[in-house]
């Protein structure tokens, strides 16, 4: 059943419901629980059995001692951030940790006083519901096609194409060795291996292969790890080297907001960005700002 033939059912069901039903009727689709538990097909639970085991394999905030760059520039921000990473702690987790005591979504304004603001949160991978939407709303069908992601960490991006999608090749490219050894244990555990691969490397040694990829994925990837210099340096790599006409690119933020702080310019002719539908239900959990921060481009 194609998206005008559902439409047209439930019309004709909507119209068969007492007038005086209908009102509960719709407030119970928009609220309802049960509703998203269809959602909830075996690719979910393949990716929450995989944050499930990541979680047991990191500490809470999901950061390593080789992350102190970017520990160091969160606290340099105005506002007190904490790194609570989408893909391991959706909504009910944080609820549960700060219920236990083990986070907090406040900060104290004023020491032993009520006054509190409400913390910063950042995350370095995707949700599971904008994993979702990467694959299934802003990339087209990947059959034949490899997907890199840049700084891939944990793995979000490359567990989500391996069940989302048909691309024949899904590599990450993650320069720190724990998180290549965290990865590759998750990849051998359910079998990816002939999908994934994940290369322990910095990106700017990496021409080939983003010469010859049909999509790249950057998601939040240079501003908390590299010095503005180091930024500029992997941009330009990254903007000589991704030059293979009709490829995709995926950012977060877009490409204006990550090159203007660093006073670098988009090169005319390079890319050109495609519109989305933001208004998609993928969970009832998502924040469509979140979905926003997305954004796709075309290689001309």
């Amino acid at each position: 059943m194609n998206l005008r033939e559902a439409q047209s059912e439930l019309r004709q069901l909507l119209s068969r419901v007492e007038p005086s039903q209908l009102p509960k009727l719709l407030d119970w689709m928009r609220t309802s629980d049960e509703l998203d538990e269809l959602l909830v097909d075996n690719n979910q639970a393949i990716l929450r059995c995989i944050a499930d085991d990541i979680r047991d394999s990191l500490p809470t905030d999901a950061m390593l001692g080789c992350e102190a760059n970017a520990l160091h520039k969160m606290k340099q921000r105005a506002r007190p951030t904490v790194h609570v990473d989408a893909f391991l702690y959706d909504d009910e987790h944080v609820d549960s940790l700060c219920e236990a005591g083990r986070m907090s979504r406040c900060y104290c304004l004023k020491c032993g006083s009520c006054s509190t603001a409400p913390l910063d949160f950042v995350s370095h991978s995707f949700s599971m519901c904008e994993l979702l939407f990467l694959f299934q709303n802003v990339l087209p069908d990947l059959r034949g096609r490899t997907l890199v992601d840049v700084g891939s960490r944990l793995g979000a991006v490359l567990y989500g194409g391996y069940v989302y999608s048909s691309a024949s090749r899904l590599v990450g490219i993650e320069v720190s060795e724990e998180f290549v050894h965290l990865q590759n244990k998750i990849v051998h555990k359910y079998g990816m291996d002939a999908r994934v691969q994940v290369i322990h490397a910095d990106v700017c040694t990496q021409e080939d292969l983003l010469r010859n990829a049909d999509v790249v994925v950057m998601n939040n990837v240079f501003e908390y790890f590299m010095e503005p210099g180091e930024q500029v340096r992997t941009w330009r790599f990254i903007m000589q080297a991704f030059r293979k006409p009709g490829s995709l690119l995926v950012t977060v933020p877009g490409l204006h907001d990550a090159l203007q702080p660093l006073q670098e310019p988009l090169p005319a002719g390079w890319v050109e960005e495609l519109p989305l539908d933001y208004h998609v239900y993928v969970g009832k959990d998502c924040d469509p700002e979140d979905l926003r921060q997305i954004h796709l481009y075309r290689v001309l």
